[in-house]
C-alpha cells in the first residue's frame, strides 16, 4: 500500500512540476504529516526530491528526473480508455486503476503538455445516466459480470429463475442501465444486469469470436429491439411546422419511414408503439396535427381538444 502510495506521489510531482504538502494529501488522501514522512523515504531511496522554503513553496523533483515507473501494465491500460466515464469506472471496481493509469500518462508526457489532462476535463465531461435517474446503487452482478468479461471467463448465473452458463463478451451502460453481451451455445444476447441472481466466476476461460464487435452488435440489437416495439401505425396530416416537429416527437426508429410516406397536404404514416403512447405524443403537436387514422386515436384526440377548450372558454 505505502510503496503504491510513494510511487503516486513521484507521478504527481513529475506530472505537475511542484506540490504543496497539503495538495499531496489531498491527492493522496493521507495526513500532512504522511506526505513529509513519504518525501524523506524517497531522499533516503536516492529520488531526487527537494523542498522550496517560504510562501508559495512546496516539494519538487530535480529539473530533468524522469522516473522510469511510467510503464502501463494491461489493466491500467484498459481502463485508461474508460477513463472518460468515472461512474462506469466505480460501478465496475476500475476506480483505483484508472486513477494509477491517468497518474502513469500524465507523468510521461513533456514539460509542455503536463496542463493537457486538466485542460480537457475542464472543457468537456461525459454524463452518461439520463435526467432523473435515480442514485441507486449498481447491480450486484455487475462487479462479477466486470471481472469476468475483462478475464475472458464463463459465468454461470440466474437470469429469470433460470440458471444459465454464459460467455460474457461485453458490458454496456445506456442511460444508466447495465446490459450485458453474451454467448449462450452458439447466439450472441442481450441481458440486463439489474435481472441477474447470483452470478458465479468459473475457472473456465473460452475463445472470443475475433469477429465480434461490440458496438455493431448492440447497435443492431437496440435498433431491432426498437422496431419491435413499433407495433402499430397512424396517420397523421401535419402543418409545415408540425412536420418540423415531428423529428422532435417521433420515435428516432421510425422517423425516416415517416418522412418518407409524406403526401401532399402533410400527410404522413407514422409508426408508434401503441395506440396509448400515440396520444400522448400527438398531444405534442398541439393544432400543427390531425389525426387521419385510426379512429380510436382521433377520437381521443377530439375528446382531449374538446376538454381542453372548456376548461378555457
Amino acid at each position: 500500500m505505502r510503496a503504491a502510495r510513494l510511487m503516486s506521489l513521484v507521478l504527481l510531482l513529475q506530472g505537475r512540476g511542484g506540490m504543496t504538502a497539503a495538495e499531496l494529501a489531498r491527492e493522496l488522501e493521507v495526513s500532512e504529516r504522511t506526505v513529509h514522512r513519504d518525501v524523506l523515504a524517497l531522499a533516503e531511496a536516492g529520488v531526487p526530491v527537494y523542498a522550496d522554503r517560504g510562501r508559495g513553496g512546496g516539494y519538487r523533483l530535480l529539473d530533468g528526473y524522469r522516473t522510469r515507473l511510467t510503464g502501463l501494465d494491461r489493466a491500467e491500460a484498459e481502463a485508461l480508455f474508460l477513463s472518460g466515464v468515472p461512474a462506469a469506472l466505480r460501478e465496475m471496481g476500475l476506480e483505483e486503476v484508472a486513477a494509477t493509469a491517468r497518474l502513469k500518462a500524465a507523468a510521461a508526457l513533456s514539460p509542455g503538455l503536463r496542463d493537457a489532462p486538466s485542460v480537457a476535463a475542464q472543457r468537456f465531461h461525459l454524463d452518461a445516466p439520463g435526467w432523473f435517474a435515480g442514485g441507486d446503487p449498481p447491480p450486484a452482478a455487475l462487479a462479477p459480470l466486470a471481472r469476468a468479461v475483462w478475464n475472458d471467463l464463463r459465468v454461470q448465473a440466474v437470469y429469470k429463475d433460470s440458471t444459465r452458463t454464459l460467455e460474457p463478451y461485453g458490458l454496456v451502460l445506456k442511460a444508466g442501465a447495465w446490459y450485458l453481451a453474451a454467448r449462450l451455445g452458439t447466439r450472441f444476447l442481450i441481458f440486463r444486469v439489474h435481472r441477474f441472481g447470483e452470478v458465479t466466476v468459473l475457472a473456465q476461460s473460452f475463445d472470443r469470436d475475433q469477429d465480434f464487435d461490440l458496438a455493431a452488435f448492440w447497435s443492431e440489437q437496440s435498433a431491432a429491439f426498437t422496431r419491435s416495439l413499433l407495433r402499430e401505425v397512424i396517420t397523421l396530416r401535419l402543418s409545415e411546422r408540425g412536420l418540423r416537429m415531428l423529428r422532435h416527437i417521433a420515435d428516432p426508429a421510425a422517423l425516416d419511414d415517416a418522412l418518407a410516406s409524406l403526401q401532399p397536404g402533410g400527410v404522413v404514416r407514422l409508426a408508434v408503439e401503441s395506440v396509448e403512447v400515440a396520444f400522448s405524443q400527438v398531444l405534442r403537436f398541439g393544432p400543427e396535427a390531425e389525426v387521419l387514422e385510426p379512429p380510436r386515436l382521433r377520437a381521443l384526440v377530439a375528446e382531449a381538444a374538446a376538454r381542453m377548450s372548456r376548461l378555457y372558454e
